[in-house]
């Protein structure tokens, strides 16, 4: 299982994503963006998968990262 983060431009964007993500049955919180990543709204979903799942995250969407080791993250969506 890999570990990923999506950062928002709302708040309400990364709590719809977050709901999205947990509906599937995946596990997903809310926290504040790590340092080394920044956001307009400074809340980011941590959530784990097989895959980054980008087809439903919603369309404020900042970025999204695959966590690749400690503070060690590579950009695999971006949305500007």
């Amino acid at each position: 299982m890999k570990e990923f983060i999506a950062t928002f431009h709302t708040h309400l964007s990364a709590l719809m994503t977050c709901r999205k993500l947990t509906s599937l049955g995946l596990t997903a919180r809310m926290m504040p963006v790590p340092r080394k990543l920044s956001s307009s709204c400074g809340t980011c979903v941590l959530y784990q998968s097989p895959d980054p799942h980008l087809e439903i995250m919603d369309e404020d969407v900042e970025g999204v990262y695959e966590v690749t080791g400690k503070e060690q993250y590579q950009l695999l969506m971006e949305n500007e």
